[in-house]
């Protein structure tokens, strides 16, 4: 994008600042010996000019001839347009250097015009090969932060989407039982009332940040677990242990709802008497540990079933935690068994 229309960031000043900060190291280093053989004027003069050239030819090609010429694939134009830049480079450096050292150094120097062509002409494309690579290095990183946040914004979306969803057949069922306990003027009724009332709390207001404390994912899943035990009564088993110290942690929202909803969907949800459903939460030192196992119903031994929920889970997973996390999903004989580990 030409000069004006393009957005400069703060990183690209300190990116590109370092990288001519050290360029310009190098020559001062490398030129050293003229403060004594031809004084300080003529050193500064030097080491401005070659640096002043080099920066004109260079965001010339990266803000002019590169999204003009190449990126528009009109190759002839560019590199045209790069070689008359390099010899107007050439021109200007070499008779400098060709006059520096050929009348103001002395004879100590070599003078030779050809051998000061050869030696501009191979650095400057060196300069200009690595301030391209720079430019290259910097724009694919900021598409892969672009790539980055886009993926991210669309698992947010779909939490969102979970968020606002709670599964209908859920709540169906359990405000049937609610209106069934309320008949029967039954202690439970207030419990349950109080439950479904900390679930909604916790999706619509608590899980909105990035991250939450990890005793109220625990407390959300635990209600849920208990709402679903009230559905099924004493048609199936379902247990869950929590051997965890969960202050100070903090976890991303509902992420481990997906393993417990899959269970439930795909477990005691297809079976009628028999079901059980086991979950374990426990703290390793900083990590996380979450088994869930469930009973297989007898028409689906023998075949894998998962869903988009546990893909969605591992996307989120690689991006919220990468190498942080081991998720184990395995169909046996005749359970369900997932185990998730995460360095909170």
């Amino acid at each position: 994008m030409p000069f004006s229309k393009r957005k400069v960031t703060l990183r690209h000043i300190l990116m590109h600042g370092a990288y001519w900060v050290l360029i310009t190291g190098f020559f001062i280093y490398e030129k050293r010996y003229l403060i004594y053989k031809a004084s300080m004027p003529y050193f500064v003069a030097c080491v401005t000019g070659r640096i002043v050239l080099l920066i004109i030819i260079a965001y010339l090609n990266l803000q002019y001839f590169l999204p003009r010429y190449l990126l528009k694939r009109r190759y002839l134009a560019y590199f045209a347009a790069i070689i008359l830049s390099v010899i107007g480079y050439l021109t200007a450096q070499s008779l400098f250097d060709f006059y520096l050292y050929g009348y103001v150094v002395g004879p100590m120097r070599n003078s030779n015009l050809v051998e000061s062509l050869s030696y501009n002409f191979f650095s400057t494309l060196w300069y200009l090969g690595l301030m391209l690579a720079l430019k290259l290095s910097m724009d694919w990183y900021g598409q892969q932060l672009v790539i980055q946040k886009i993926t991210v914004e669309k698992l947010n979306a779909e939490v969102n989407f979970l968020r606002a969803q709670v599964n209908p057949h859920f709540l169906f069922n359990i405000l049937n039982n609610l209106y069934a306990l309320t008949l029967k003027k039954s202690e439970l009724a207030p419990d349950v009332v109080l439950k479904l009332s900390e679930m909604m709390e916790y999706m619509l207001y608590d899980s909105t940040g990035e991250k939450v404390p990890l005793g109220k994912e625990i407390g959300y899943l635990h209600n849920y677990m208990e709402l679903e035990r009230l559905r099924f009564s004493d048609e199936a088993a379902i247990n869950l242990n929590i051997n965890a110290e969960p202050n100070g942690y903090e976890i991303a929202p509902l992420l481990l709802l997906p393993l417990v909803e899959n269970a439930f969907k795909h477990g005691l949800g297809k079976q009628t008497k028999g079901g059980w459903l086991k979950a374990d939460i426990a703290m390793e030192g900083h990590t996380l540990e979450f088994i869930i196992e469930n009973a297989k119903p007898v028409l689906m031994i023998g075949h894998t079933k998962g869903g988009i929920g546990l893909d969605n889970l591992r996307k989120r997973l690689d991006l919220l935690y990468p190498n942080r996390y081991t998720l184990l999903l395995e169909d046996r004989k005749d359970t369900f068994w997932a185990k998730l580990l995460i360095d909170l």
